[in-house]
């Protein structure tokens, strides 16, 4: 069973190290210190929750549901772009909030942002519930769970790092450049992943 967690894990870890909207958010929220652990919590409960969804037989539904996906296309696009421009104004104005102020997002407005950036991008659908949930099944009907696990695992402790982790690069963004830098590249790579939206 050891075996199959690492497997989980591995194939988690492989479809959310990579550079989103979600990830970048939780970057920014980690630099701020700006309530991390509900923000780590929510994302990879969301996660875990998501993919034994999957195994239990949703990534099936989803795949037959092209109203659904069409919802969170044009819903995640439309997130997506306003969000980025907004990036992209914070990039160009270069107006950032100091490191350690005191007034910065409140809780309820980061949970929303994350809610959406989690749930009303269809990609995590398809990697969590269809992809994960897939693999998963293939395991046979106990192992499924443990490879389930690993996957959840693998969110649990990306997020713990990328959240947490975020702290060590704080000395470089006491500078405004820096912030203008991540801005941009917030900026860029939400607006791809709207447009790509829209084009699938």
């Amino acid at each position: 069973m050891i075996g199959t967690l690492i497997k989980g894990f591995a194939t988690g870890a492989a479809l959310i190290i990579a550079i989103g909207s979600q990830n970048a958010f939780i970057l920014r929220q980690g630099l701020r210190r700006e309530h991390v652990l509900p923000l780590v919590t929510f994302c990879a409960l969301s996660d875990a929750a998501l993919i034994f969804a999957g195994i239990g037989g949703a990534g099936a539904l989803i795949r037959g549901n092209a109203l659904l996906l069409d919802i969170t296309r044009y819903g995640g696009a439309l997130f997506l772009g306003s969000y980025g421009v907004l990036a992209a104004r914070r990039a160009w104005s270069g107006c950032h909030m100091k490191l350690h102020a005191q007034t910065g997002t409140s809780l309820q407005a980061a949970l929303a942002a994350c809610f959406a950036f989690t749930l009303l991008n269809p990609h995590v659908y398809l990697d969590t519930v269809v992809l994960v949930g897939s693999v998963a099944n293939q395991q046979g009907e106990d192992a499924r769970w443990w490879f389930g696990a690993g996957a959840a695992l693998a969110s649990i402790v990306w997020f713990s790092a990328l959240g947490y982790g975020a702290r060590l690069l704080a000395p470089w963004f006491e500078k405004d450049i820096a912030w203008r830098v991540l801005d941009s590249l917030i900026a860029v790579v939400v607006m791809l992943l709207a447009g790509s939206l829209l084009l699938a």
